[in-house]
């Protein structure tokens, strides 16, 4: 009687779980649908290929999926995550190693949801969670240019080094559903047009926020759009501060203008900073390509993004740094620093950036102070010319102590106050990052 109950008992309790492993496995492998599974793509009109060319450099699609000197979106970059490096993909028109066999439907499906065709979840890296606000129109539009206006590329795609069991995909599934949207942008009624425009680029196809919005322990973006205070507040990525593009007056854009903002971004650079580090890329390739309308709008939806006072701390206001010149560092950036930066901190804008008031100055996270002064950084191109002002690297010059002092020096003269730097936090990037190129990195799409 007993084996018998237990027996009875058993079934009941195996059934439901029968069920619950048949939903999650229709789950994990299902395709999200496209508006676009009835239709076929089989001409193309050269407004909308090149429409698409704009709208790929919107979104820098060129800046992950392809290398200095190779076929453009051949792929190959290796990118470093949490559990492991991972490559990108090759993404041009090859029907063997890349896209060349999707429908529009599918494109649709790995641009905005991160589903490969057969049910295959790309890693979020790939930055699925911005994108999905992409339009239908833009997504069209960005077909017709993979399809038409890229050159297709024999280049197999490279393995993940990412160990078992942690590169089973089917968990990003589970990820997707708690973190990732579903639904394209929709334009904000009590907004204008100028401001909704901004709102479309920075959130979708900019995909500002992975890099400048800080990440959960999931490593899923905190916030999406404005609804959230941590969108955008800035972030530690790979060995860089992205800063807070928020109204903070000390580690984000509160002190500057909507003109100053266009500026940085068609230019890279005004009289508060110049591009370095990762935003060298992403100027190199994609804000300085930008139409005046799309960057203004940007600016304006940037300023309309409230700082948080208590996390930005008191307003940096400038102090002359006469008490500090027997200070440690102060010899090395009087010999090593200040021919361009000046004695007093205010550098030679628009040219040579102030280090009074700079953002790395200020933020608690000394990253980006400590890379860009023991790597350097990338040439920047405006017009196709590369710029002649760099930092250089001093690597190779200064010990992690010396850096060290410098850099403790720099944020805590001029009215800084971002905190002293220690020499392991410099020994430690020291080991883990590699000088920045010198030769300009700039790709052409086609």
């Amino acid at each position: 009687m007993n084996n018998r109950r237990f027996a009875r008992t058993a079934g009941w309790l195996v059934l439901p779980c029968v069920v619950a492993a048949g939903l999650l496995a229709w789950y994990v492998t299902r395709e999200p649908a496209s508006p676009f599974e009835q239709q076929q793509a089989t001409s193309f009109d050269p407004a909308l290929v090149s429409r698409g060319e704009y709208v790929a450099r919107v979104s820098d699609c060129v800046a992950c999926h392809s290398l200095p000197g190779k076929t453009p979106f051949a792929g190959g970059l290796e990118m470093a995550t949490p559990l492991g490096a991972i490559h990108a993909t090759n993404i041009t028109p090859d029907r063997e190693h890349g896209i060349g066999a999707y429908s529009l439907a599918d494109f649709d499906r790995a641009v905005r949801h991160g589903v490969a065709p057969g049910g295959r979840r790309l890693y979020p890296a790939m930055p699925y969670p911005s994108y999905v606000k992409l339009s239908d129109d833009d997504i069209q539009a960005l077909y017709a240019f993979f399809m038409k206006g890229v050159q297709p590329a024999n280049e197999p795609n490279l393995p993940s080094g990412i160990p078992w069991p942690l590169n089973l995909r089917w968990p990003i599934a589970l990820w997707n559903g708690v973190f990732a949207p579903t639904a394209t942008y929709a334009a904000k009624p009590g907004q204008d047009a100028l401001w909704n425009r901004g709102a479309y680029i920075v959130q979708g196809p900019g995909h500002c926020g992975s890099c400048h919005t800080p990440r959960g322990l999931a490593f899923n973006e905190k916030a999406l759009d404005e609804s959230g205070a941590p969108f955008l507040a800035g972030a530690l990525l790979d060995g860089w501060y992205a800063p807070s593009l928020r109204q903070d007056h000390n580690t984000g854009l509160g002190r500057w203008s909507e003109e100053q903002i266009v500026q940085f971004l068609k230019t890279g650079r005004n009289q508060h900073a110049v591009v370095y580090g990762s935003m060298t890329e992403a100027f190199n390739n994609s804000t300085q390509f930008m139409q005046d309308d799309d960057l203004a709008a940007i600016a304006r939806y940037l300023k309309s993004l409230p700082g948080d006072p208590q996390r930005d701390g008191s307003p940096w206001q400038y102090q002359a740094a006469t008490a500090r010149q027997d200070a440690p560092g102060a010899h090395t950036y009087a010999t090593r620093c200040a021919s361009c930066h000046g004695l007093d901190g205010k550098g030679q804008p628009d040219w040579m950036p102030p280090l009074a008031g700079a953002t790395s100055a200020l933020a608690k996270e000394n990253a980006s102070a400590i890379n860009i002064t023991l790597n350097g950084s990338q040439r920047v191109v405006t017009a196709g010319l590369p710029d002649a002002y760099r930092m250089p690297a001093f690597r190779e010059q200064l010990s992690d102590s010396e850096i060290a002092d410098v850099l403790s020096y720099v944020r805590g003269t001029w009215g800084n106050h971002g905190g002293a730097v220690d020499a392991k936090a410099v020994g430690k990037l020291r080991g883990h990052t590699d000088p920045a190129s010198s030769s300009p990195i700039i790709l052409h799409m086609r």
